[in-house]
């Protein structure tokens, strides 16, 4: 949730940002509702202070004025409720459209709305070229008896797929791996909850806007994640920091679960887009003043562990209108898949500002003793789309895949065949 000074002292900025993002809001209407309920709510507290003097006041009268001193107490009490509900009605009013409003798009992110709009920024390494004919990811792992989509099918109905033997251990080597190198780098494990209170999802922005993309456990009001950034960003909810301990870092591993709803008959083949997946995530509560760097440190992780699994790659600046409700600025490392013959996303970093954290109640103490917002920010390190890459660009002639050296101290074999 952003900043509301925004929209009261700079509502043409606002309504210039959210057109920037593609965001239709009648930016006027609603600032003109903000004014009608603090304005309510200022006449109910003027009420609410004259009904108490009123009161005080009773005790010192006798007679007729002690009779209008108490029937003027009353009216004031009946005027009070009435507005109070009606400051409450606004609030709600005003909230049901606020908690929709995206956070303000970055100076520095790219222009545009679509996919297609984002800017490449670098590239590494060449797309291999290979002297016999590729297969995809899909094709390999079925041959190999290493990705059974067939049984998964059987099991769980379309878009899931099953690692077995050697995949399975590579993906968790993969996980073990990216942890370890992350942990050199001051971020602590977690293994967080996958399963989260409405609140954890409204706090770091996926709800209103990503609802239908959640999956619900309706009698135990709770929600599957999509991502661990979900309870890694609520975990320190409603507490303040100790601003020495900035930045605070974690690497969360979970399993994690999306609907994919409106993406039917979208990469549909294979464990592209599935509805179970699995990723290890970074998470960086830090100071406002140092989100810039901080952001530009999680890309050169996810840098650092995509060059060394050998994967080419291209990142791009990720358009503005194409931003996730809560990403002020996001980058995407897109990978080359050579089963598809295209780059495609496989990781993102995002600066999400001081919007979860307003909405979650993440603060810190300041030099001056004052509590201000923390800024969050969220980072991709591995998940199934890395390995699905590293299949495909490290096929061999037979039909084997083989493994890069940064992974082989962890999955105990060089080549799965």
């Amino acid at each position: 949730m952003i900043d509301v000074g925004i929209l009261r002292e700079r509502p043409d900025d606002l309504a210039a940002a959210l057109s920037r993002r593609g965001v239709d809001l009648d930016v006027p209407a609603l600032a003109l509702i903000d004014a009608e309920r603090r304005t309510a709510r200022s006449d109910a507290e003027e009420m609410r202070s004259r009904q108490r003097d009123a009161g005080k006041s009773i005790a010192t009268l006798s007679g007729d004025e002690k009779a209008a001193a108490i029937a003027e107490a009353g009216e004031l009490s009946e005027r009070y409720k009435l507005r109070v509900a009606e400051a409450d009605e606004l609030d709600a009013s005003f909230m049901e459209q606020w908690v929709t409003v995206p956070n303000i798009a970055d100076d520095t992110a790219a222009d545009g709305f679509e996919e297609e709009d984002s800017i490449e920024i670098t590239r590494w390494g060449e797309p291999p070229v290979f002297d016999f004919e590729t297969r995809d990811h899909a094709d390999l792992g079925a041959a190999l008896g290493t990705i059974d989509i067939e049984r998964a099918t059987k099991i769980s109905g379309s878009r899931f797929g099953m690692l077995t033997g050697k995949m399975a251990l590579l993906e968790m080597a993969m996980a073990r791996w990216s942890m370890d190198v992350l942990n050199g780098y001051g971020f602590t494990p977690v293994l967080p909850p996958v399963l989260v209170r409405e609140q954890a999802l409204f706090g770091t922005g996926f709800f209103p806007a990503d609802r239908e993309q959640v999956y619900s456990v309706e009698e135990d009001d709770l929600y599957l994640v999509g991502t661990s950034e979900v309870p890694l960003a609520a975990m320190h909810g409603d507490e303040i920091l100790d601003a020495d301990t900035l930045p605070v870092r974690y690497a969360g591993f979970s399993t994690c679960f999306r609907v994919e709803a409106g993406t039917y008959g979208k990469d549909t083949r294979g464990i592209f887009r599935v509805h179970q997946f699995n990723k290890v995530e970074m998470f960086s509560f830090v100071d406002p003043e140092t989100s810039r760097e901080e952001h530009d440190f999680l890309l050169a992780r996810e840098e650092e562990l995509v060059q060394a699994l050998e994967i080419p790659y291209r990142v791009v600046n990720v358009a503005a209108g194409d931003l996730g409700a809560s990403a002020a600025k996001k980058y995407d490392i897109e990978a080359w898949f050579p089963g598809q013959e295209r780059y495609r996303e496989i990781t993102s970093t995002s600066n999400t500002t001081d919007y979860q954290s307003r909405r979650l109640k993440v603060r810190f103490k300041d030099a001056e003793g004052n509590n201000r917002l923390v800024h969050t920010l969220n980072g991709t390190a591995v998940t199934g789309r890395a390995l699905i890459a590293l299949v495909e660009n490290h096929q061999q002639a037979d039909g084997s895949i083989r493994i890069p050296e940064a992974l082989r101290p962890y999955t105990g074999f060089d080549v799965i065949d």
